[in-house]
């Protein structure tokens, strides 16, 4: 499988401190995507689920996980790998949050499975121009679904008070920024660190 990022605690995807994981590759190429480093898929990023699991269990075994998001590049292009991770990860929670440029009609068709052991589909692709800054989703077209019933009055209160914030880790490749970012921010970011004399940074 090919994972680019596993970040914890992740706290602007979702609530609560969650393991952030990031799949690498996508073919829906968004026009003003804020990964566009994680479309083509890159043999440094190619791990086994068993390392990934490892990964996981060393902060499961000392820290407190809220939920798992769940986004790339769009995990659904490695639909049997996520399969496998959502089935490993559902043994800690169903807390799940997967990000798709899928629709939820054709996922549900394809890849049922999946779905039934998660909390919550963020489905559609990235449109820029419909960047409205809203929260928890990129554009006003996509759609946040709430799968698991048992977590629906918590995701209701959650999308209602909520708003979006951008979280920066430093890691071997430099910041990365999670987050929702509002249109034109990944370019205002990079001039200003242009200015600085920094490197410029990827988005999450």
């Amino acid at each position: 499988m090919y994972v680019a990022r596993l970040l914890y605690p992740v706290k602007v995807l979702g609530p609560g401190n969650r393991v952030g994981i990031w799949f690498n590759g996508c073919t829906h190429f968004c026009k003003g995507c804020s990964n566009p480093e994680l479309w083509e898929l890159q043999d440094r990023y190619k791990v086994s689920l068993e390392n990934v699991i490892k990964l996981i269990e060393r902060i499961t075994e000392h820290h407190k996980v809220d939920g798992f998001t769940i986004t790339g590049g769009d995990p659904f292009e490695q639909a049997e790998d996520l399969e496998k991770l959502v089935n490993y990860l559902s043994t800690i929670t169903q807390d799940i949050i997967i990000y798709s440029g899928y629709k939820f009609d054709y996922l549900n068709d394809k890849h049922h499975s999946i779905l039934e052991k998660i909390a919550v589909l963020i489905d559609g692709e990235y449109i820029e121009e419909k960047n409205e800054n809203c929260f928890m989703k990129g554009s006003t077209n996509q759609n946040i679904i709430v799968l698991n019933q048992s977590y629906k009055d918590m995701y209701d209160n959650y999308l209602i008070n909520g708003e979006n914030e951008i979280q920066n880790f430093t890691t071997t490749d430099g910041v990365i920024s999670v987050g929702i970012h509002r249109r034109g921010y990944e370019q205002e970011l990079n001039d200003l660190m242009n200015k600085m004399g920094l490197e410029e940074t990827n988005n999450g």
